[in-house]
Formats: C-alpha cells, structure tokens, sequence
C-alpha cells in the first residue's frame, strides 16, 4: 500500500465515520439526503473527481422508484448521490451483511437509510416487510441488480433475481441508471495522483413500468446499449 492508498483510506475512514455518526441522529429522510449528498461531495472532491449527467433531462424531480444501478466501485453510492443532486429523490439502499457488519462502512450504511440483505437467511419476509414499509413512508429503493461489484472486464455482470419482484410487490417503476465511466478505474487512478481532475459521467434511462415481464437485464441492456 503506497502514500496515496494510506492518506485516501485514513480520508475515507474520517468522513464515513463523522456522517455515518451524523446520520444517527436524525430519522429524517430530507436530513439524511442532505448528509448523504455532503459526504458523498467531501469523499469525491477528496479524489479530485466530479460526476456529470449526460442528460439531466431524465433525471426525476420527485416520486418513488426502484434505481437500478451497474457497479463497479466502491464509490459508486455516492456517485449515484451526486447525480441525484437536484432532485428530490430519496432512496434506502439494499445493502450486504457485509457492509452492515464492516468496521469502515458499517455505521454509515447502518444509519444512512439503508435495507439489510441476509441472503443466508432462508426466509426473506423480513426482507420484504422493510422494504414494504419504506416505500410506504415515501422512500425509494436504490439497488445493484448485479449483487455484488463487477470485477471482470465485462461493462456489466449478470443480474440477480429480486430487483424484478421488490419492484413489482411495491409497484415501483423502475429507473435505470448507467455508470458510464469505468468508476473502479478512475477510482484507482485518483488515489494515485489526486492532483488531477477527473469526472464520472452518469446516464439516465426512460423508467420501466414495473408490470412489465420483460428480463430487467435484457432491458437495462437495451436501454444504454451494451453488448
């Protein structure tokens, strides 16, 4: 690990820690999306990166919606936050028991607004059940269809069952949103030189009626047209 690996990684330790302590202290889903924009702002500008929208058009001014997102980084929340900037749009993650149980994300993803996922777990009602109540309190429901973050050369993995049924039992429609740039890249690149400005384009794509049966992935794929 070189200079720039340690200093971003003591950078990242401070920031989730102070928010995620920030975070607990209120339940308040306008506060939480305003400390979740704050972070995500002070750890991309601690990169030196920037995220644009390729057609702010697209972006919802408001509603409820279940966001589907490629992954390929470990930043890849907040710059979705950062797209996101000028709406009103407020989601709960679903995130790992990984995440919930880490000593660097935990107390973040914790109180940030988020939905645990055990996939040990042989029964999902519980699952579900919080899912049904955040969407009933006026939440959206932010998702990584992929489960996990694309470590291959491929622009997207394969998507896991589930994003299909939260969407059609909440009756969420569906909003596609692409990463464009190669986020784990340009992650890797920042940490080794933070002097140089870089930026993430983001992309929205038209919402999916969640009655449709279409495979999500096949039409993800469509939307943004990759092979």
């Amino acid at each position: 690990m070189n200079l720039g690996s340690i200093k971003h990684l003591l950078i990242g330790l401070y920031l989730t820690n102070s928010y995620g302590l920030k975070l607990r202290k209120t339940e308040d889903p306008k506060e939480k999306k305003r400390l979740r924009l704050a972070y995500a702002k002070a750890q991309l500008s601690a990169l030196n990166i920037t995220v644009s929208v390729e057609n702010p058009e697209m972006v919802p001014k408001d509603g409820k919606y279940l966001l589907i997102s490629n992954h390929r980084s470990i930043i890849d929340p907040p710059i979705l936050e950062m797209a996101l900037y000028n709406s009103a749009l407020y989601g709960l993650w679903i995130s790992k028991k990984e995440l919930y149980n880490s000593p660097f994300f935990g107390l973040f993803v914790r109180n940030g607004g988020s939905i645990l996922l055990d996939r040990e777990k042989r029964q999902m009602s519980g699952f579900f059940a919080d899912v049904k109540k955040g969407v009933s309190e006026g939440s959206s429901i932010f998702i990584f269809p992929e489960g996990t973050r694309n470590k291959t050369e491929k622009p997207l993995g394969t998507f896991k069952d589930g994003s299909r049924i939260i969407a059609m039992k909440n009756r969420l429609p569906i909003l596609p949103v692409y990463i464009q740039t190669h986020a784990g890249e340009t992650l890797k690149a920042a940490i080794k030189d933070d002097k140089t400005p870089r930026e993430i384009v983001v992309r929205f794509g038209e919402p999916l009626p969640y009655k449709s049966r279409e495979n999500l992935e096949i039409a993800y794929r469509e939307a943004f047209g990759i092979s």
